[in-house]
């Protein structure tokens, strides 16, 4: 398929990667997968290794968590530790309106305005990290390290970790 195939979304995220020097792939699979589940099943990976692009209404502006498929945002802890008044997931046309994409296939990169972004660290026990490219049946393939540069992605704990002492 050549890139003048893809859907425009697809080829922002795209052209976006190339901008960066991202040198990942993008694949575009026979059928939608809006969850991290389908994502690992259709790629034949760990749900952990695919980056789930949510977004979030965070006092009125946008807040991408890239998090791992096999975690769960703390909304409490993302608040608390972010200094957050109101954090909530945004409605689709928050969504669309912030990112130029649609829920089940936002990218971390290719919005029309940068979005404050922060990336859970438990993506770094991966060495290929899969993450939604502008469509729901487009993923592309990355690193950790690659995920932050571009986005100027902020690492953290997207939710809180029980200490051992306790």
């Amino acid at each position: 398929m050549s890139s003048g195939d893809l859907h425009p979304q697809i080829q922002k995220v795209t052209a976006a990667l190339a901008e960066h020097g991202a040198h990942g792939s993008v694949r575009v699979l026979p059928d939608s997968v809006r969850t991290a589940a389908q994502a690992a099943a259709a790629l034949d990976c760990e749900v952990g290794a695919i980056a789930n692009s949510l977004i979030f209404d965070a006092d009125g502006t946008p807040l991408l968590i890239l998090t791992s498929g096999a975690h769960r945002v703390d909304t409490d802890y993302i608040s608390r530790t972010h200094g957050i008044a109101q954090l909530h997931r945004a409605a689709p046309k928050f969504v669309g309106r912030h990112t130029g994409q649609a829920i089940g296939g936002v990218a971390p990169i290719g919005h029309p305005f940068p979005v404050r972004t922060l990336v859970d660290r438990r993506l770094d026990n991966h060495t290929t990290v899969w993450a939604g490219a502008g469509h729901p049946q487009a993923l592309f393939s990355t690193t950790y390290t690659q995920l932050l540069q571009p986005t100027e992605g902020t690492p953290t704990e997207v939710e809180e970790i029980p200490r051992l002492d306790e």
